[in-house]
């Protein structure tokens, strides 16, 4: 059978020139920016939020063994939890997790990214660690995951569906600060999803803030995923960045 025969009919939009349909674009672009600047907006209530103190002791099991909620954080100012569900009684188990939240997992960027803002993403499951480190291993992911041992999922609202707690710490004191679940997950997997649900934010200047708030100038912190550290940015990569912002490709600075 020809791929045309097997192709079923549809109601498809009309061809036009290419002045029409750069038109077309031009006009749509103009919602598209109202909707990345009220994303901005609401990133920003996000980090007035208020913060929730976590009085509860949690015990987690991980690849080193027993670990607290403040473990989680590996000496970082910011925790996402992701809960994914792996474990018996969940379709799939024992050889795979959850399909929507293996999709969630396939999704996940590289975490130095997420590190060098200060922030460590975690996914939480009740499957022992050996069946954890197993699946990991076969689906190919390389992001901490742990085993919830008490009430932590029913205490943050994941028992009974997936969903991303974010954590920001004061010394060892535990404070809660956004919860996103059901089709605000889909978004998840790239840094600045990730960083955009924290009560820190991007850090980056251009962000509406509030005073104190770490930030620095926006472009210059990113860097290969092997090579962050304390190393400044490089002179071409700085280079590169004004050029671009220019040329009206990138978000302006507010500082030189």
């Amino acid at each position: 059978m020809k791929l045309k025969e097997m192709e079923p009919e549809m109601n498809r939009s009309r061809i036009v020139s290419p002045q029409e349909w750069e038109a077309a674009r031009q006009q749509l672009l103009v919602k598209e920016k109202e909707l990345t600047r009220a994303r901005d907006a609401l990133a920003a209530e996000r980090r007035r939020m208020p913060w929730l103190a976590v009085e509860k002791e949690y015990a987690f099991d991980g690849p080193k063994g027993k670990a607290s909620l403040l473990d989680l954080f590996d000496g970082r100012r910011q925790l996402i939890v992701y809960r994914a569900f792996f474990e018996p009684g969940v379709h799939g188990w024992p050889d795979h997790a959850c399909v929507g939240c293996s999709m969630v997992a396939d999704h996940v960027g590289h975490l130095a990214h997420l590190n060098a803002r200060n922030t460590t993403l975690v996914f939480c499951s009740r499957a022992p660690q050996a069946d954890i480190e197993r699946v990991k291993a076969r689906m190919g992911w390389q992001m901490p995951w742990y085993t919830i041992t008490d009430d932590f999922d029913t205490d943050f609202g994941v028992d009974e569906w997936h969903g991303t707690n974010a954590f920001i710490r004061e010394g060892d004191s535990v404070f809660r600060t956004y919860f996103i679940n059901n089709r605000g997950d889909e978004a998840m997997g790239s840094t600045w999803s990730y960083l955009d649900l924290t009560a820190l934010g991007r850090q980056e200047e251009w962000e509406d803030s509030p005073e104190g708030y770490p930030q620095t100038l926006p472009y210059e912190w990113w860097n290969w995923h092997d090579e962050y550290g304390d190393a400044q940015p490089s002179e071409e990569w700085s280079a590169q960045v004004e050029r671009g912002i220019r040329a009206g490709q990138g978000r302006r600075r507010r500082r030189s």
